[in-house]
């Protein structure tokens, strides 16, 4: 399995070796702030940070733009209110 996420405007994401999207982070733009709006990793790949690892992806992209973060999604949202390191780029 591929440790590397792939990057298009709008989302980071994971392929199988079968080119299946097994794990997925999108975010809309809007002015200066990445809306976080949804992940997904496939359920054989669960409890391995995948998500998290797609999380941060966004978070350096934001810190290397100078943009804020709005999480929308349940989980990112969570992340963002239990790990104090991303209170740098949380637009709450």
């Amino acid at each position: 399995m591929m440790n590397m996420f792939l990057f298009e405007e709008g989302r980071f994401y994971q392929l199988n070796q079968e080119d299946k999207m097994i794990a997925e982070v999108t975010y809309q733009t809007k002015g200066h702030v990445f809306y976080l709006d949804h992940t997904f990793v496939d359920p054989s790949l669960r409890g391995q940070g995948i998500a998290r690892k797609l999380v941060d992806e966004v978070v350096s992209l934001a810190r290397s733009k100078g943009y804020k973060i709005k999480p929308v999604c349940p989980y990112a949202l969570k992340l963002f209110i239990e790990d104090p390191s991303y209170g740098d780029v949380w637009d709450k």
